[in-house]
């Protein structure tokens, strides 16, 4: 007989899943990928950025983000903000142009295109007459010049877009009144420059690739005053008198004119220089501050802003190419975006000090290798981590942060939440991941335990005493790793104890524990063989790190108590931590060990290698042979940090992706089926957990450990963990209990055990700090068994199966991300767990526990963003996170009640549009780039003219 499922329990179904699964992608944490251009908004006090992917992201106040992304596929070359208002204006380079605007609804402001234009010239004109190069946002509020490559200017009105071909500037205007000196001596090209009279609004500067400046007037539509340089123009600054301008040409010299309505009647000597870029005021002595001009020959790879200020003189030098500054008037600060990172620095603090960044931090500084998220931080351990981080910031300058424009309205967040990342250089970075913004919390690095390449004297913040220019390394991207086998690939922490597990490339495994204050220890390695001296096995890949035979002294922070060492020392597959235990698991394609860190020795031992395993010993990624650069490649003792990029992270995704699995068909086209067990890989360890749970029988349980193989192996060993008194004298002892093969062999990735009443184990010492009730030990216990291609749950202590859902034989997907979270409505405080799953479609899908059946499912990643599924990672209340590019997360919730997201308004500034567009007002720094889109730009103050001598060994 069919059953029907009554209406009125599917309606409340539908309304449950309603209250408490919703998916958004909320909030890109980091540091935009391939930046392109920028613009800054002195009225708003808001910074936007451009990518060459179309996207413009704003910033204010931490909290106050904004971001929007062009239909068009095409690199954002300019951005401009409109005076006083509440708009901006990209140039993409389709040349179109786009209109942008902060709409307040419903109580915040949103980011919105509310308009796009494209020059259109007149019948059978070349692209060059439209094509634009510099855009002037007028003071008015209501205007945008374009000047062309082909040396036209257009005067074009907003925010309608509508061309006011009256008004329009053209060439040959231009040209029929050049002095006659300068007739027929060059073309004119294209307009590289504009720039409004900081006096009087209705006279423009239009400065001319070739070195011809024209200051015309709006009005009369006819040119005042000619400025007739020889050499080819990069940029030009407009002194706040208004009687001087300032031009910095490509043979690096620069030229100071007097305004004076009047054509000169000699051209103004030009003085030697590097290339000019900004220029601050309202100081006695001024401030010069420029990019570029270093001598090619010597500094040609070198990304320099020169700051001098009296008889102080800085280099400052940048590991990536200089897209633009701006300097934030008094002046108080220098704001630089370099193509991997913001900096900003002081320059009111004596040694121009760097200012902490609370966004756009470079999450890649070093190329991130694994992540890992620790939801609900005990507020001890958050203020242990807090005080031993600003122990390492102490380089930085104690001003506030500078751009505070529009107001934050999240709610503060409701927990305490860390992501830690691990990074190709060795290092563990620390995040404050509780809200919008991202915050570095405190960096371990583990480098200090090992011998490397690095020299421990070598500071590279410091130029050498009387080095000329005298440069200073700033900013903390770095994108080179003294030893690729220090690379992270695994971080376990325990919230509760303070423990720290790290694992890394060549098989190493640190255990560390959270320390206030400095210590010096030596650190002794336990070498586990995880082949257990099986024959016929030979090692091709690289050698193990040495370890550091002295004492280290070890900075306040988390530091090493236990390093266990695998052999072979491949890469660390997986780890589980157990600090109630005072255990850790560890496994790579070799095998799996249990080791003491309490004791410091190990336990277990298990070799999985299959005996066609051969490929699990020529090193990491040697399957893909497309991966030149895999790491079995790499000779550590070629290797220093002027290496080029080792792009880990894509390595480490084709890892996961490639060499770790078979070679995927179209998802139509596979079928579950058994593979076959001579398949490479097999016994490469994927998961490790610890469960106290009943193994042997079901009257007693027992502490467990249970490791999940590529091969569809399940493995469990029962431990005799002695009590808390006898821990310290009597040994942790384990012994095999049970093997389960899964019969198609998919790779397991995923191992939970159920109490009596269907809810996963809680963590370790989370009962005790009680933060979650005891597990049900009446009734029985399950084993949920999560592969790549079906979830199967087992009754324990039997191992019988009870039940399955099938992935791949459904759609083709196969699992790739597993975690368990918990879920709540916003109304109610009673929580229900579930299974997240992330599958290789790039979908997320939501299943019920115990009954293992599908509730919800979202699309979340690209199918072919490979390094994005392979990145992601779960939170324990439905949030996630994954690498949208090198350098951001991108963070979604599956959760109606826990989401992180901006909330905020920016209001229009008070000082509104000027009544009278033609009278002359005077207006402070207009909105709109600082700089323009060149290397070089924008002068200087006349009072440093005086000191010629400086410049001419500048440029020497």
């Amino acid at each position: 007989m069919k059953r029907f499922r009554r209406h009125g329990h599917e309606s409340q179904r539908d309304k449950h899943k309603q209250d408490l699964y919703q998916f958004n992608k909320t909030v890109e944490h980091g540091f935009p990928h391939q930046p392109s251009a920028l613009g800054f908004s002195p009225s708003l006090e808001l910074l936007a950025i451009g990518t060459r992917s179309g996207a413009i992201k704003l910033y204010g106040a931490p909290g106050v983000e904004f971001m929007g992304l062009h239909d068009e596929n095409a690199a954002v070359t300019q951005v401009h903000f409109l005076p006083n208002q509440v708009e901006l204006v990209t140039l993409l380079d389709d040349n179109s142009l786009h209109m942008w605007t902060l709409r307040a609804h419903t109580g915040m402001s949103e980011l919105l295109e509310i308009g796009r234009f494209t020059l259109s010239g007149p019948p059978g004109a070349p692209p060059s007459v439209t094509r634009v190069t510099a855009v002037l946002a007028h003071s008015s509020g209501e205007l945008l010049l374009l000047g062309t490559e082909g040396g036209h200017v257009f005067v074009v009105e907003v925010p309608g877009f509508r061309e006011l071909e009256e008004n329009n500037i053209s060439m040959e205007d231009v040209q029929n009144r050049i002095p006659e000196d300068y007739v027929g001596r060059r073309n004119l090209e294209c307009v590289e420059t504009l720039h409004e009279n900081p006096l009087n609004p209705r006279q423009v500067l239009i400065g001319y690739s070739r070195g011809l400046m024209v200051l015309w007037d709006l009005d009369r539509q006819c040119p005042i005053q000619h400025f007739l340089g020889t050499q080819q123009l990069e940029s030009v600054w407009w002194m706040e008198d208004g009687g001087n301008i300032l031009s910095s040409h490509s043979d690096g010299s620069y030229c100071q004119w007097t305004v004076t309505g009047e054509d000169p009647k000699h051209v103004p000597k030009p003085i030697l220089c590097l290339k000019l870029c900004t220029f601050a005021v309202h100081t006695i002595p001024p401030f010069l501050i420029f990019s570029g001009g270093m001598p090619r020959a010597s500094y040609g790879d070198r990304h320099c802003i020169s700051v001098i200020h009296s008889k102080t003189h800085e280099a400052l030098d940048f590991t990536s190419r200089i897209i633009d500054f701006f300097v934030i008037c008094e002046p108080s600060a220098l704001v630089v975006l370099v193509e991997e990172e913001l900096v900003v620095v002081d320059l009111q603090t004596e040694g121009w000090p760097v200012i902490q960044t609370p966004y756009l931090v470079p999450l890649h500084c070093s190329a991130i290798t694994c992540s890992h998220h620790v939801s609900s931080i005990p507020l001890k351990l958050w203020e242990r981590v807090q005080a031993v981080g600003a122990q390492q910031n102490t380089h930085y300058s104690k001003k506030p942060w500078p751009i505070n424009g529009g107001q934050n309205l999240a709610p503060d967040p409701p927990q305490r939440d860390l992501l830690l990342t691990g990074h190709e250089d060795g290092t563990v970075r620390f995040w404050d991941a509780s809200g919008v913004c991202l915050y570095p919390m405190y960096k371990l690095s583990t480098a200090g335990v090992f011998l490397t390449d690095a020299d421990p004297n070598d500071n590279m913040n410091q130029g050498s005493e009387g080095e000329w220019p005298p440069f200073r390394k700033v900013g903390c991207f770095d994108p080179y790793s003294d030893d690729p086998r220090l690379g992270i690939q695994k971080i376990h922490l325990c919230k509760y104890s303070g423990y720290l597990t790290v694992a890394g490339t060549a098989g190493q495994i640190l255990v560390l524990e959270l320390n206030d204050e400095a210590a010096e220890q030596t650190v002794e390695a336990t070498v586990v063989d995880l082949l257990q001296g099986q024959e016929g096995f030979r090692w091709k890949g690289q050698a193990c790190l040495d370890v550091r035979e002295e004492p280290v002294l070890f900075p306040p922070g988390f530091q090493p108590c236990a390093l266990v060492q695998c052999q072979p020392p491949a890469v660390v597959t997986a780890i589980a931590l157990h600090s109630e235990w005072k255990l850790v698991a560890f496994g790579t394609s070799h095998g799996f060990g249990l080791y003491d860190y309490h004791q410091r020795n190990k336990i277990l031992v298990k070799c999985t290698l299959n005996p066609s395993d051969q490929m699990a010993l020529e090193g990491p990624l040697s399957r893909v042979k497309s991966i030149k650069k895999s790491l079995r490649h790499y000779s550590p003792d070629k290797l220093t940090k002027h290496d080029t990029r080792h792009h880990l992270q894509e390595i480490n995704a084709r890892l996961e992706a490639e060499a770790l699995q078979e070679m995927e068909l179209a998802p139509v086209q596979r079928k579950i089926e058994a593979r076959s067990s001579d398949d490479s890989f097999t016994g490469l360890v994927r998961t490790l957990y610890f469960a106290d749970t009943f193994v042997s029988d079901s009257s007693h349980s027992t502490p467990s450990l249970w490791a999940g193989t590529n091969g569809g192996a399940v493995f469990a060993h029962v431990l005799r963990v002695p009590s808390l008194e006898r821990r310290a004298e009597d040994p942790v002892v384990a012994h095999a209990a049970k093997e389960i093969q899964l019969m198609h062999r998919a790779p397991v990735v995923g191992l939970v055990v159920l109490d009596g009443k269907g809810a996963p184990l809680p963590e370790p010492l989370e009962v005790a700090h009680d933060l979650a009730r005891s597990p049900e030990m009446h009734g029985s216990h399950h084993l949920l068994v999560v592969s790549e291609e079906q979830l199967k749950l087992f009754t324990l202590p039997k191992v019988s199966s009870k039940s399955k859902l099938k992935l791949t034989a459904v759609d083709g997907s196969r699992v790739r991300r597993v975690g368990v979270a918990w879920f709540g409505s916003r109304t109610d405080e009673q929580l229900e767990s579930s299974l997240v799953v992330l599958t290789n479609q790039g979908e997320l899908h939501v299943i019920s526990l115990p009954s293992i059946k599908m509730i919800v499912h979202y699309p979340c990643i690209r199918r072919e963003d490979v390094s994005g599924i392979a990145s992601c990672v779960f939170t324990k209340y439905g949030q996630g996170f994954y690498l949208m590019s090198p350098s951001e997360f991108e963070r979604f919730s599956l959760s109606t009640r826990w989401v992180v997201e901006p909330r905020c308004l920016v209001e229009a500034p008070l000082q509104m549009r000027p009544k009278n567009p033609s009278s002359p007002v005077h207006r402070d720094q207009p909105d709109g780039v600082a700089t323009e889109h060149s290397s070089a730009r924008q002068v200087m103050e006349h009072a440093l003219l005086n000191d010629e001598s400086e410049y001419m060994r500048i440029s020497s």
